[in-house]
């Protein structure tokens, strides 16, 4: 039955960014670059759960809605399985009401794991398993770093696998012009030490290297904790890295210092940044970045995460006229390829057979290339085909992923909102305005002790 209605006429076959018509497939079976065999498997050893429902809860709103019920029509076609995403801008506050008056879905999509590990310690989330967490541990890219961020401590406080990522995002990146890097005879740097020459290079040749904007109205100074962030992961361990973001390792440790440090030095030089360093926390964010197109050029790097692209000028093709590159590592500090970023992570909130069936097709190539194909959708699942990419920017991006040896969550995000979304923003701007580095880390641990 399962395959007569993979064939069957009623499927429509569309191509790649198409509408979908609800109730087909967004894919025939043979089309495209999809990994076919794999979900033929998966239909073959399906369990026919027909008449059963599957309900899923999550942020997504249109048109990423859409596309992940495209995804669900593979499931549905291989299962029997009924199932209705339903997507909310209020879904972390629905959530939560949701599960403690005993009616939550049976999957909810979180956009971080803090939320996904306090329901876990309160007992509202249903463990999916070692076999789970070891699969995940083979076929994604720094599956070790996956495993851990979707790792919990139940109500006992015995840690246990909650969350499966699917559709993350890459915070890594240096934007820049090839046409630029062309006409001065620059090449893209593969290490930092390469970086750090390249820009000390740019500066001989009388020109700048970074636009650095921390603007962003009331949150002003969160592009600079991205910064620290990136550059904790590229001089510590990932061990550091967790012990600073949960205060296990205090602010003001000189690891952190050395991290806010190696910021100033891109940050705090009058020539290493357009505008000079008195302009870095006036300048808007959104606007950073247009100073790689103007002729002259005013800057020649901005980093900055993937969606950077939605402020460059309306004019510039982003993959032709802009492009980026792995913001990289120190090669002396034989830390491998760390990324900085974030992402959506499923969690079972009302266990059911159609809910365990969901988070096997979960592990399938197609349930991730589906969506792939369609939207800005990057996975670090490692049996995926890379052509599927919508577009050579996303493959780009999905190739640093799938090189990643640790992924880690924005540091800030998962600190209280107080520290992440309060004091290490405003001692950002603090420090590019001139206090050092030790009295602002100082001060945002004497803000942490006061909320402890």
């Amino acid at each position: 039955m399962k395959k007569t209605l993979l064939a069957g006429s009623a499927i429509a076959a569309l191509t790649a960014g198409a509408a979908f018509a609800e109730g087909h497939l967004a894919f025939a079976p043979g089309d495209g670059d999809f990994s076919w065999d794999s979900y033929d498997a998966y239909v073959a050893s399906a369990p026919d759960l027909s008449g059963q429902t599957l309900t899923i809860a999550g942020p997504w709103l249109s048109p990423e809605a859409e596309i992940f019920d495209s995804m669900l029509a593979y499931f549905e076609a291989a299962t029997g399985v009924e199932a209705t995403y339903t997507g909310s801008d209020s879904f972390e506050q629905q959530i939560v009401i949701d599960a403690e008056a005993g009616s939550p879905p049976n999957i909810a999509v979180f956009p971080q794991p803090g939320l996904a590990a306090t329901m876990a310690a309160q007992g509202l989330l249903s463990p999916i398993g070692d076999d789970v967490a070891a699969w995940v541990s083979e076929n994604y890219a720094a599956g070790p770093s996956w495993v851990d961020l979707g790792t919990y401590a139940d109500e006992n406080g015995e840690n246990q696998m909650y969350g499966f990522f699917f559709n993350v995002n890459v915070k890594s990146l240096v934007w820049y012009s090839p046409e630029n890097f062309e006409d001065a005879g620059y090449e893209v740097p593969t290490s930092m030490e390469d970086l750090i020459a390249l820009s000390e290079q740019i500066i001989a040749d009388g020109e700048t290297p970074w636009c650095i904007g921390l603007g962003s109205g009331a949150a002003t100074g969160w592009p600079a904790t991205d910064w620290v962030e990136d550059i904790m992961l590229r001089t510590q361990t990932p061990e550091v890295y967790d012990g600073w973001v949960t205060n296990e390792i205090p602010f003001n440790d000189p690891r952190i210092i050395e991290a806010i440090d190696t910021f100033g030095m891109f940050a705090k030089n009058d020539a290493m940044v357009s505008g000079g360093a008195g302009a870095v926390a006036s300048t808007d964010f959104r606007d950073s970045p247009t100073g790689m197109f103007t002729s002259p050029p005013q800057c020649y790097m901005h980093r900055q995460a993937s969606f950077a692209s939605a402020f460059f000028p309306d004019d510039v093709v982003v993959g032709e006229d802009a492009d980026f590159f792995y913001f990289p590592s120190f090669s002396e500090k034989d830390l491998g390829n760390p990324v900085l970023g974030g992402g959506t992570l499923m969690a079972v909130t009302d266990a059911n057979d159609a809910s365990a069936a969901f988070m096997e097709f979960l592990k399938t190539p197609i349930a991730h290339e589906i969506m792939m194909a369609q939207t800005g959708f990057l996975t670090p699942h490692s049996g995926v085909n890379l052509d599927t990419y919508k577009d050579g920017v996303l493959r780009g991006q999905g190739e640093i992923l799938l090189n990643a040896t640790t992924f880690r969550f924005d540091g800030s995000d998962l600190m209280p909102g107080a520290i992440g979304a309060g004091s290490f923003w405003t001692g950002m701007v603090d420090y590019v305005g001139g206090a050092s580095a030790e009295d602002v880390a100082t001060a945002i641990q004497d803000s942490w002790d006061a909320i402890k």
